[in-house]
Parts: structure tokens; sequence; C-alpha cells
């Protein structure tokens, strides 16, 4: 069969023309055509074998499909910890202990300025920790700098020293060594790291820190506390024992839930949660008793 050509001939000595518009559009088009063909057969020839492109694939949705799983509110998890038990446990005790006096009052006052000043203590402790801990970090990589400075081979042998640890040779450490060389405050930055095993304090959240950690003892102090708001001595004392005594076992099993124990551990952490608690509590009262009892004896 006859082809059209894709380009006409201007008209000159041999008196042909171009062919009609719509005849140039066909052949145009049929060119288009043809062009993809070929794109098309060229790209099934160098397409890669179908093992290496599943295994590919494989290699990739495992690397996208691993993706590790890492709390970022650890030191928010702490604060609320170490607030709550402490609040939990000593306004506890306190109130426990002023109950054997009989005084509903004294127990009410007792246990809110032992609940307000403990509360702000303990944000102004976790403040100022965070502060100290700056602190210390700050003199501690002053005294690196001086030491890069002004011993550098004896820090070059502390680099070898850090991956003698690890079983690594000395010369595959060389090159570490050369690259740190380099930058002196990633050399000071390494060492902070794996010599002294600082991490750099996040001051920025010292006070996040502080009212985390206040408001937590708050909380936690309250809830053995709310009873005698409501109910006289001696109930009030027993309802208060009830309520902390479960707070106590729920503590106890979560903290050790969130740390990633399994429940062999979380049922263990629940009743020395419990036991700590009523130590504290049964020691406190002991004492508030004696001491009561000695009183009205010299009286």
């Amino acid at each position: 069969m006859s082809t059209k050509p894709l380009l006409s001939k201007p008209a000159g000595a041999n008196g042909s023309s171009s062919p009609p518009a719509n005849a140039r559009y066909q052949t145009l088009a049929e060119a288009a055509e043809d062009a993809d063909a070929r794109r098309q057969r060229h790209g099934r020839r160098r397409r890669r074998p179908s093992g290496a492109s599943s295994s590919s694939t494989a290699a990739s949705s495992a690397s996208s499909s691993h993706s590790e799983q890492h709390s970022s509110h650890g030191e928010i998890i702490r604060d609320t910890i170490i607030g709550f038990a402490d609040g939990l446990t000593v306004p506890f005790a306190l109130t426990a202990g002023l109950s054997s006096t009989g005084s509903t009052r004294l127990v009410i006052l007792g246990g809110l300025a032992e609940l307000f000043s403990g509360a702000i203590s303990m944000g102004l402790g976790a403040y100022l920790a965070s502060i100290t801990e700056k602190k210390a970090y700050e003199v501690e990589e002053a005294r690196e700098y001086r030491e890069v400075a002004e011993q550098p081979l004896a820090e070059e042998e502390e680099i070898f020293e850090i991956f003698d640890n690890y079983g690594i040779e000395r010369e595959r450490v060389m090159p570490v060594v050369e690259g740190l060389k380099m930058n002196p405050d990633m050399w000071v930055k390494f060492m902070m790291d794996f010599e002294l095993k600082l991490e750099k304090p996040n001051t920025r959240r010292a006070w996040i820190s502080a009212f985390v950690m206040g408001m937590s003892y708050f909380v936690g102090g309250l809830i053995p506390m709310l009873p005698y708001f409501f109910v006289a001595l001696p109930t009030a004392l027993f309802v208060s024992i009830a309520i902390t005594v479960v707070i106590l076992i729920v503590f106890g099993y979560v903290k050790a839930a969130v740390s990633g124990t399994d429940r062999a551990g979380c049922l263990f952490s629940a009743v020395q949660t419990l036991l700590v608690g009523a130590a504290a509590a049964g020691t406190s009262y002991a004492i508030v008793r004696g001491v009561d009892s000695l009183k009205h004896g010299d009286e």
C-alpha cells in the first residue's frame, strides 16, 4: 500500500504542490502514533528482570514499613511519675497521721499546708535541677575544649579507647579520628556524648518540668484528702485509705506499663507501690499517735 509523505514538497519545477490540510494532519498523526509505538518497544527491551524488580520493591517496602516507634515524651512521663508518686504518698501519710488526733479541721489545714508547700517545692526543685544540670554540662564542655586544644594527642587516644570497647581496630578508627580533628566542635561533642556520656540539657523545658512535677504532686496529694472535706472522722480516714489503696494499685500498674514492662512486672509494680504507700502511711500514723499519747500522758 502507498504511504503519504511526512512533509509535502514545495511547489517548484516539478509543479507538485502541498497536500490538503486534512491530509497533512492525518500524516502527522500517523507519525506520532509510530513514534509512540517505537518508544514502547524500546521501553520493553530495557525493562529490568522481574526478579530484580520484585526484590527492589520488596526492599523498599520493607524499609518503608520498618519505622521505630519511640516515645518523645519521656521527660514529661518521668516528671509526672515522680510528682504523682510523692504527692500520693506524703500527704496521705500526713493526713492519716493527723487523723489520730480526731480533729478533721486539723487534718484539712495540715494536709493543705503540706500539699501547697510540697507542690511548690517539687516544682522549684525540678527547675533548679534543670539549671544545675545545664551549668554542669557547660563546665565539662569548656574543659573538653581546653583538652582538645592543649592535649590533642591524649584526646585522640581516648577516641581509640572508646572504640576499643566496641572491638573496633585502630586502623578502622583512624579515618574517624582524622575527620573529628577537622572539626573541633564535633570533636568536643563526640567526647561529651561517648566519653562523658552527657546529654546537652534542654533548658527551654525547665519551666515545663517544674509545672508538670508540681501539678502532679498537687493532684496526687489532693486525692487522699478529698474525703476529709465531706465526711467526718473516723469514716473519712477509712474512705481515704480505700481510695488511696485503689489509686496506688492503678498507679503502680500504669507506670510500669508505660515503661514497657510485661504484665507480671506491672502486677509486681502495683503491689510494690501499694506496700510503699501503706508503709509510709502506717509509719506516719504511728509516730503522730505516739507523740499525741505522750503529750496527753504528760498532762
